[in-house]
C-alpha cells in the first residue's frame, strides 16, 4: 500500500529550485558545519535559502547557527522559524537534547513525516544535512525527492575516502546527481582525494584547510563567516 504522505512531499518542495543534500560516507568529516555554512554563503549572497537538518543520529546545525528557544508555526503544516536569513528546520525542535534512536522503518517514517509536512515556499536553494553513509535515510530521499543532488565531503583520510566510494557508487547505481566531492580538514597538502574523485568521475570541487578558529565562532554566525573555512566555502560556492 502506498503511503498518502509521499504524494504530498513533492507538492510541499514544488516552489524549490534546487535542493542540495549535503552527505559523506562516515561521520566527523565537517558534514554540518559545511552544509551550515554553505546555506548561510548562499543567502549572504541574496538567495532564498532553506536548512533542513535530517541528520536524526547527531543533528548539530543549530549548534552552528547558536539557535535557542526558537520553534516552527503551524500554518497549513510546520512553517520553519527564520534564523540568520535562512528558513530553517531541525529534528531537534522536537527532540530537543534527548538521543533519537531510530531504527529501520521509523527513520523512514520520521523522515516522510517531516518532509510531508513542512512548508517551504518559495526558495532559490534548500540544503539537507543528511546522515553519512547508506542507510534508510539516504535511501528514502533517493526514493521521496527524485530530483535531489548530492554534495559529498570527505577528510583527506584514505580510509574516509573508501566510504565515499560505496556512497558514490550508490548514487551513481541509482541514477542521482553529484554535484562532487569536498576535501574537508586539510593538513597536509595531498592530492589523493583528488586523484580518487577523478577515478570515480566526479568533480572535485577543492580542499578546505583544518582552521583552528572555527571552534570559537561557533553559534556565532557573523564570526563564523569571517573564518578562513568559510571563506575557502564561500570559494566552493561559487563553483556549485
Amino acid at each position: 500500500m502506498v503511503d498518502p504522505r509521499a504524494s504530498i512531499v513533492n507538492e510541499r518542495l514544488k516552489g524549490v529550485r534546487r535542493i542540495i543534500a549535503v552527505s559523506g560516507g562516515k561521520g566527523g568529516v565537517g558534514k554540518s558545519l559545511f552544509a551550515t555554512t554553505f546555506a548561510l554563503i548562499l543567502a549572504r549572497k541574496g538567495f532564498k535559502v532553506g536548512l533542513f537538518d535530517l541528520d536524526f543520529t547527531s543533528p548539530s546545525t543549530h549548534a552552528v547557527l547558536g539557535v535557542q528557544d526558537l520553534r516552527p508555526m503551524e500554518d497549513k503544516g510546520i512553517v520553519p522559524p527564520r534564523v540568520c536569513g535562512l528558513e530553517y528546520m531541525s529534528i531537534v525542535y522536537f527532540s530537543g537534547s534527548l538521543a533519537t534512536p531510530l531504527r529501520g522503518v521509523d527513520v523512514s517514517n520520521a523522515l516522510l513525516e517531516l518532509l510531508s509536512v513542512v512548508v517551504w515556499g518559495e526558495l532559490d536553494y534548500l540544503v539537507l544535512d543528511v546522515p553519512p553513509g547508506i542507510g534508510d535515510a539516504t535511501l528514502d530521499l533517493v526514493r521521496l525527492i527524485g530530483r535531489v543532488e548530492f554534495l559529498i565531503v570527505t577528510t583527506p583520510s584514505r580510509l574516509a575516502f573508501e566510504t565515499v566510494r560505496r556512497l558514490v557508487g550508490l548514487l551513481q547505481e541509482l541514477r542521482v546527481r553529484v554535484i562532487g566531492v569536498v576535501e574537508n580538514m586539510e593538513l597536509v597538502r595531498s592530492d589523493v582525494v583528488e586523484r580518487e574523485a577523478d577515478a570515480l568521475g566526479l568533480a572535485f570541487l577543492g580542499r578546505i584547510p583544518f582552521d583552528e578558529g572555527v571552534e570559537a565562532a561557533l553559534g556565532k554566525p557573523d564570526e563564523l563567516l569571517g573564518t578562513v573555512f568559510a571563506e575557502k566555502v564561500r570559494q566552493l560556492a561559487s563553483r556549485i
